[in-house]
């Protein structure tokens, strides 16, 4: 609970940079993107310096007073936000860009850091950072590294644990670790650095990152192809991965499409719809590699795995199409989706998805399901819309109950019921269905570790 003395205390660190008691001024920093959990901050302070995020740890537990970490909010599963009177810490004024090293092609960030503005930064350096997702224009390179953020490049660059080259974190006893410090190579024992990414702020507050730095692509070419099923879907990435440098391999379904041209109301890409859209990002520095491509969308095609195709002519049209995808979430969003972000290796995707699918139609007959994702990495994204005259609160309890039977076809498999976006409050209650108890048990060990006070992000993710 928020006393007048914690107040004071909180006023003491950071002056006005706090806000106190008034709910609506305090929701926007307090919930992520998922709308099922009401946001009951107390406070959300807003620090400045790594002094400043110490000074609060230590009057947390001054107070027994928990804390959620709070970056773009752009998450889904609850993880950024506040249900049980917590302080909400806010990093959106710890957002300056610090030292880069063009030797190490290494460069400082502040947890508040906007992704886009780090891959601008990159570009006016001759460098690119490839992390990249449709929220990049708004999530913060601390949230993304506290969930491990994925995105559309995972098949080419990985996740954003590979870009991580260091990590200056305050821990939940309010110590201040500097973690790795940007080296390629360091044999000392155990990386900590790495049971920060993904921890969702359950062992402390990351405040400042350092990040890697690659060279740009070389002229990347898109090319959207109209396909009849999931296994052509297999085939066509394996077929062009085995032709061509694939930077991105991402599908959506045509109901999907269906929404995102009518709401932005233009016209089908193709003449007539397919099952399915697989949207292929290839590099292309030289015209061999165009040829290429061409060769083997006709080599598909007479395999009967691609019905139709377009290719880019223009950056203009690249953007159009990367579009067709992108703006997936953002459309459904509008139909109050229950959304699943699971993740199987890629040869069993098609055995994961027709067993879902048997599974929710049987128990959904009445539900509309959207699927889309980042099928070259195996990560797909279930997403069942509300229907119109059915309350958020049942539709919710009606999409948990199948959820148990969902996650089982996902341990069955050996997959990940959370592939991107975390555990959060959502899914904390199913983390068995990928990870055993004896690992559960040394998580939450290594949780009393860093955060013996239990004052970091309470509640979520174990």
């Amino acid at each position: 609970m928020v006393t007048s003395t914690l107040v004071a205390d909180l006023r003491t660190i950071v002056g006005d940079d706090l806000i106190v008691g008034d709910r609506q001024a305090m929701a926007p920093f307090a919930q992520d993107h998922n709308r099922y959990y009401e946001p009951q901050a107390q406070a959300v302070i807003f620090p400045r310096s790594v002094e400043q995020v110490q000074q609060l740890v230590h009057v947390a537990i001054k107070h027994a007073c928990p804390l959620v970490p709070s970056g773009g909010r752009t998450g889904l599963s609850g993880g950024a936000t506040a249900t049980a009177r917590e302080v909400v810490v806010a990093f959106d004024r710890m957002n300056r860009i610090g030292h880069f090293s063009a030797v190490d092609r290494v460069v400082s960030c502040e947890p508040g850091v906007i992704t886009e503005d780090l891959q601008r930064f990159a570009l006016g350096q001759g460098l690119y950072y490839p992390v990249d997702f449709a929220s990049s224009g708004s999530s913060q390179i601390g949230g993304n590294i506290a969930t491990n953020a994925g995105g559309i490049k995972v098949i080419r660059y990985g996740m954003t644990r590979d870009w991580v080259a260091g990590l200056t974190v305050v821990t939940g006893k309010g110590e201040v670790l500097q973690l790795n410090r940007g080296l390629v190579k360091n044999a000392t024992g155990y990386d900590l650095r790495h049971l920060f990414v993904g921890a969702e702020g359950t062992l402390g507050l990351i405040v400042e990152a350092q990040m890697r730095l690659t060279d740009p692509m070389r002229n990347p070419n898109v090319m959207l192809m109209g396909v009849p099923s999931v296994e052509a879907l297999m085939h066509v990435a394996s077929h062009f991965r085995a032709g061509l440098s694939v930077t991105a391999f991402e599908f959506f379904c045509h109901e999907g499409l269906q929404r995102v041209l009518a709401r932005s109301g233009r016209a089908h890409p193709f003449g007539e719809h397919t099952a399915y859209y697989a949207l292929l990002e290839f590099e292309a520095p030289n015209t061999e590699d165009e040829e290429r491509a061409l060769g083997l969308f006709e080599a598909a095609a007479e395999n009967g795995w691609v019905e139709d195709a377009v290719l880019a002519q223009s950056q203009q049209q690249a953007s159009d199409l990367w579009a067709l995808r992108e703006n997936m979430s953002e459309t459904l969003s509008h139909f109050m989706p229950y959304k699943n972000d699971l993740s199987v290796r890629v040869e069993r995707v098609p055995e994961f998805m027709h067993a879902v699918e048997t599974l929710v139609n049987s128990n959904y007959p009445d539900f509309d399901v959207v699927w889309f994702g980042h099928i070259g990495d195996g990560n797909l994204h279930l997403n069942i819309l509300k229907p119109e005259n059915l309350a958020p609160e049942a539709f919710k309890a009606r999409c948990e109950v199948v959820n148990r039977e969902v996650f089982a076809v996902v341990r069955d498999l050996e997959g990940s019921i959370s592939a991107e976006h975390g555990v959060g409050l959502q899914k904390r209650d199913f983390l068995h269905y990928s990870r055993t108890a004896e690992e559960i048990a040394l998580m939450r060990s290594i949780k009393a570790v860093f955060d013996p006070h239990g004052i970091m992000n309470p509640g979520k993710l174990i």
